[in-house]
């Protein structure tokens, strides 16, 4: 009986020690995400050849395979297994991939109340008016439902044959990854635990008008789900989601994420990330994909969405929630990477969301921030079909300029340097239906985005315990360059800091404007060690100011961490246009209402500089994707920082700058022909016969001429010198004069963007990707080149210890036994063995007797005892003993 309860108990606590040993470590699955340069065909054949099974095709170039010798869950890779698919020619890249942790955003309470009531009165979120809901109703009074508008949702499915669905559904827009096929339905169990997905299609675009359940905010949009979450997510998983028929799908859904425990910092891998990139360059016919994301709920837990890398991402429109009565909810959670709101559920007393439920039902339960990102989602149909011609950054331009603060209710409002109400629970503000589809309709596309980058001086700055520190960056924008950012959108600081507890640590960024963003609030349950990586903390609450100026980043580093914390790197990246997207200009409101008043700007485009001398391309995130050329940037898009002002406790009293050189080139004379030619064209600041010392606007002095791209190895910067002019300049702020030069890569790197390993876009020969980075190739396919000399050394060291230790074993040996130098030399008397004669002296007396005594160095004894035979023999020295010896 005992053994029996013993047994029960091990199988309880199984399952419940293997959760605990793999959620401290990285999951491994037995599923490779492949890169081949060829077909379908070729890739199945690829497979079959090394003993994987083809799966499908994430996107186009990537495949996905399975090995079945491989364990589905390990905490250690298999890097066996493709050793020998790695070395086939057309295998670019692949990655065993790494089961992530996807949690639904919804709330569960400890009681759901399910009501039979008709639905639509208990629309709250769309049908109260005078200002308090999302006015979906004036779009709709504009004839705007959603027709020709196709958005999908990235979930664990969609009940395709819901009465309130199928007439809306399409197939076209759904897929189920899980299982390979094209079937969304999802899985039914009795806690019909994969309701989620069906739930969210249901607020985006329940059919309206056929008695059942509900109505969508875009009521006739088409509606697909791609079922992904049901299984392991891997980054394979949710790149092949967001990356399906981008052509045909115009708006993805996502209400998923990292888990919003208040400790996980966790974003998109490197497919995930080109999906994104893919997405926004070549979706919807180059448009862009638009991607809505739910913000998290961890707000219980102290989360903070600025660690989450999907709703962080400029791609994404990330989307808080706000209560029926306007209040930011228990579950939220506050950053400054969150665009707009609209409504959800609440506390207890507060109505829910009301939408399609599983098994063909409908609920008024819908919770968190699963349920705000659908609406928007079907906002943002309703904006396309005004305008289908809308870039994915002109919908978040229209978002930005129509949200407004309506009846929310937050501590932290303020007005951005350009008046705008922002705030970390609500960003800009609940989202306006009507104001958008006006807005949209007369829209004129935004300039091109540019992207400036500009890289801190200041590294390892330490931050003691329970202090902070501030770093000042002076920036003009990238001024006089092609990435030249005026007017702001996002900006991100991409940093590297070390901490003893990660939680401790707050980061705030004040924009020249004075805006104060907080990019990372304190995370009380977030006790890890690793700090952050190259991690980008974005914020939209400077869009619309002015780029150039002095930045300020401020770190905390709270009392309860007992080591310091120190700062390793930043980066400040500034993304915007050069000139104004928009200029003031009134829409006149379709009916009267509060929140019917709004500004739109205009601007004639036609007197701009339509002459760019730098053609420069731009990266459109601050994360790195080394190996995907099509990422790669025709030039640098960083731009170095210059001019920085820096606070210290010190004054400059006085300084002085000593100019040595010559008045003519020192190698005037030895300049060839070719070149005093091409000075003519794009040279200056040299004398005649010399070779070029400064180039013009849109060339690079590389070595001694100048060129108009920089060659592999090298990388297009500006330099920067303080113009000659500065002396009659009245303005306190110095003039700057810049040019073109190139600048040495990174050994690792063929091409890059700046001189350091991150900064790289192709690896050099010799090299290739491993962790996002380039590295050495490994020798053998498992040494790493890195790695030999410690392989050698600890060699040599084991070698010399064996050596030692055969010695010291000789030597020992040969000590007791008595041999080599330890041999014992015999030593011998020369009287010893030696007959001189007997030495008799025996009285008259003696020599009369039978006793004959005898005197010498050793008498032996002999004694006999007759009844064994046994005998003795004594040995003494130096003594005289008398000898009897007995005749017969």
């Amino acid at each position: 009986m005992r053994y029996t309860i013993f047994l029960i108990q091990l199988s309880v606590l199984e399952p419940l020690f293997f959760q605990i040993v793999f959620a401290a470590e990285k999951q491994y699955c037995d599923i490779w995400a492949v890169r081949i340069d060829g077909d379908e065909d070729y890739a199945r054949s690829l497979a079959k050849k090394h003993n994987f099974i083809y799966k499908g095709q994430i996107m186009p170039g990537y495949y996905s395979f399975q090995h079945r010798k491989v364990a589905k869950r390990s905490i250690h890779p298999s890097s066996f297994k493709h050793r020998t698919l790695a070395q086939e020619p057309n295998v670019r890249w692949l990655e065993q991939q790494i089961v992530k942790k996807r949690v639904k955003r919804d709330i569960h309470y400890h009681r759901e109340f399910y009501f039979n009531d008709p639905k639509w009165p208990r629309a709250w979120y769309l049908n109260r008016g005078q200002g308090l809901d999302m006015n979906v109703r004036d779009a709709w009074k504009e004839g705007v439902t959603g027709k020709n508008v196709v958005v999908t949702i990235l979930d664990d499915g969609i009940e395709k044959d819901h009465p309130d669905l199928e007439q809306n559904y399409d197939p076209m827009a759904s897929f189920d990854v899980n299982n390979h096929d094209a079937d969304p339905q999802p899985r039914y169990d009795f806690s019909n635990e994969n309701r989620h997905g069906t739930r969210c299609a249901g607020e985006v675009a329940a059919q309206a008008n056929n008695h059942i359940c509900n109505v969508g905010v875009a009521y006739n949009a088409r509606i697909g789900g791609v079922r992904m979450l049901d299984g392991d997510v891997t980054d394979s998983v949710e790149a092949q989601s967001l990356s399906l028929h981008t052509q045909h799908i115009h708006i993805y859904s996502a209400s998923w994420g990292p888990d919003d425990d208040g400790r996980t910092v966790d974003g998109p891998a490197t497919l995930a990330r080109k999906a994104f990139y893919d997405g926004i360059t070549k979706g919807r016919g180059g448009l862009g994909s638009i991607f809505v994301w739910a913000s998290g709920n961890g707000g219980r837990d102290g989360d903070s969405c600025n660690c989450d890398g999907y709703t962080n991402s400029i791609y994404t429109l990330s989307i808080s929630s706000a209560t029926e009565y306007g209040n930011v909810p228990w579950y939220s959670e506050a950053c400054s990477s969150t665009l707009a709101t609209t409504y959800s559920s609440g506390s207890g007393g507060e109505k829910q969301i009301v939408t399609t439920d599983l098994r063909k039902v409908c609920t008024e339960n819908h919770t968190g921030t699963s349920a705000s990102a659908p609406l928007a989602a079907g906002i943002c149909a309703l904006a396309l079909e005004a305008n289908p011609g809308l870039t994915w950054r002109d919908m978040q331009h229209i978002v930005v300029q129509t949200a407004r603060k309506a009846n929310l209710k937050a501590p932290d409002w303020i007005r951005n340097g350009v008046g705008r109400m922002v705030s970390h629970s609500f960003g800009f503000g609940l989202m306006d239906a009507g104001a958008m589809v006006r807005l949209a309709r007369n829209w004129t596309t935004v300039p091109k985005q540019h992207v400036c980058e500009i890289r801190s001086e200041h590294r390892n700055r330490a931050i003691g315990m329970n202090d902070d520190t501030k770093v000042f960056l002076y920036t003009d924008g990238c001024e006089g360059t092609g990435s030249h950012v005026k007017y702001l959108e996002h900006v991100v600081a991409r940093i590297t800091l070390t901490a003893s507890r990660r939680g401790e640590i707050q980061i705030f960024l004040t924009s020249p404007m004075s805006t104060r963003s907080t990019l990372l609030a304190r995370r009380t349950r977030d006790t890890s060690r690793e700090g952050f990586n190259n991690w980008a903390f974005m914020t939209t609450h400077n869009w619309g100011e002015i780029a150039s100026g002095t930045w300020v980043l401020e770190i905390r580093n709270g009392a309860s961490s007992f080591r310091g914390a120190k700062l390793k790197d930043w980066v400040l990246v500034l993304y915007g246009t050069d000139v104004d997207p928009q200029e003031r200009t009134t829409v006149t409101p379709l009916l009267p209402s509060r929140s019917s008043t709004l500004t739109r700007r205009k601007k004639d485009r036609n007197n701009a500089q339509n002459q760019n001398w730098f053609n420069f391309g731009t990266t459109t995130s601050p994360q790195m994707f080394p190996g995907f050329e099509i990422m790669r940037p025709k030039v640098r898009d960083r731009y170095p920082n210059f001019g920085r002002h820096e606070k210290y406790n010190t004054e400059l009293k006085e300084w002085t700058l000593k100019m040595m050189g010559t008045e003519t080139h020192p190698q005037g004379q030895n300049i060839s022909h070719t070149l005093k030619s091409k000075q003519n064209v794009d040279c200056r600041g040299s004398a005649s016969n010399s070779p070029c010392i400064e180039c013009i606007l849109g060339y690079y002095k590389h070595k001694n001429e100048c060129v108009q791209s920089c060659p592999n190895h090298y990388y297009p910067d500006m330099e920067t010198v303080v113009n000659r002019d500065n002396k009659h300049n009245i303005s306190k702020t110095p003039l700057y004069q810049r040019y073109g030069v190139c600048n040495k890569c990174h050994s690792a790197c063929k091409t890059c963007k700046g001189p350091f390993l991150e900064d790289c876009f192709q690896c050099n020969e010799g090299y290739e990707v491993r962790q996002n980075y380039c590295r050495k190739k490994l020798i053998m396919n498992f040494l790493d080149p890195d790695m030999l000399s410690f392989f050698v050394w600890v060699i040599i060291l084991c070698t010399s210890a064996i050596l030692l230790f055969g010695v010291v074993f000789i030597i020992l040996q040969a000590r007791d036994h008595r041999i080599l130098c330890w041999k014992e030399k015999r030593h011998f008397d020369e009287d010893k063995g030696k007959y001189n004669g007997v030495n008799t002296i025996l009285s008259a007396e003696e020599q009369e007797g039978d006793t004959e005594q005898y005197r010498g160095n050793v008498v032996r004894n002999i004694h006999y005892r007759a009844d064994d035979n046994d005998f003795s023999i004594n040995f003494n020295m130096g003594r005289t003993f008398p000898v009897h010896s007995t005749r017969t």
